[in-house]
């Protein structure tokens, strides 16, 4: 018994450890965007969209519009619908649980191996997939309803359909979409947890590391909003 409350421990320290990991990082992120609003990507992904609703609502460019909407509409559904195959796979992975002693835990060397632990690690990975599945919906429930204000033209003179509160809308859908990317990207160091919880510590240091260089905008943008 004091085995099985040890390997659990290790496994329930390596996740806390990894989550404080990554809130931190994120942490950081949004206290240097405060302080300079081109720091990350997705920032400047704001900026650029607000600036695209205001020139595609000028006139003249409802076609570029449409297409824009429907690539970004294409991608978040073929995203949601991967997350519902994964979901399918991790829920194939959980009757599988017997057979892991003598394959997924060949290297886990610290960390539990009882079905408990097993079963808990799978149900955090499907979590994990369901929040980007949801975030991917609505993401395209947003884009679609974008498709409609943004055709609305200026001369209508409706508050609630001008530049800004269009530019709102999108932006919230492609926070989602990032939100699911996110939720993506989280499932590496779970993947790896089925390993052990070593592994897991060691890609979430990795996937920290890969986020940063995904996540820093280009210093020429920095620059000129110094």
């Amino acid at each position: 018994m004091a085995d099985w409350l040890a390997f659990s421990t290790t496994d329930i320290a390596t996740f806390v450890a990894c989550a404080l990991m990554l809130g931190a990082y994120h942490l950081f992120l949004h206290c240097k965007v405060r302080r300079n609003p081109a720091y990350t990507v997705q920032a400047v992904n704001v900026i650029a969209r607000t600036a695209w609703v205001e020139s595609v609502m000028a006139g003249g460019k409802d076609i570029l519009a449409v297409q824009t909407l429907r690539n970004s509409t294409m991608a978040a559904t073929f995203l949601a619908s991967t997350a519902v195959l994964l979901t399918m796979g991790v829920l194939t992975l959980s009757g599988q649980g017997d057979k892991a002693d003598s394959t997924w835990h060949v290297l886990n060397a610290v960390g539990a191996t009882h079905s408990g632990i097993w079963l808990t690690k799978l149900l955090l990975m499907l979590l994990d997939l369901f929040i980007a599945f949801f975030s991917f919906s609505v993401s395209i429930r947003i884009y679609n309803h974008v498709g409609y204000m943004i055709n609305v033209p200026l001369s209508a003179e409706r508050k609630a359909l001008s530049p800004r509160h269009v530019a709102i809308h999108l932006n919230r859908a492609g926070h989602f979409y990032s939100v699911g990317m996110r939720a993506y990207y989280f499932l590496v160091p779970l993947v790896f947890w089925l390993f052990g919880p070593h592994f897991m510590l060691l890609a979430t240091a990795a996937l920290i590391y890969v986020l940063y260089r995904l996540d820093r905008a280009p210093k020429v943008l920095e620059e000129d909003y110094s």
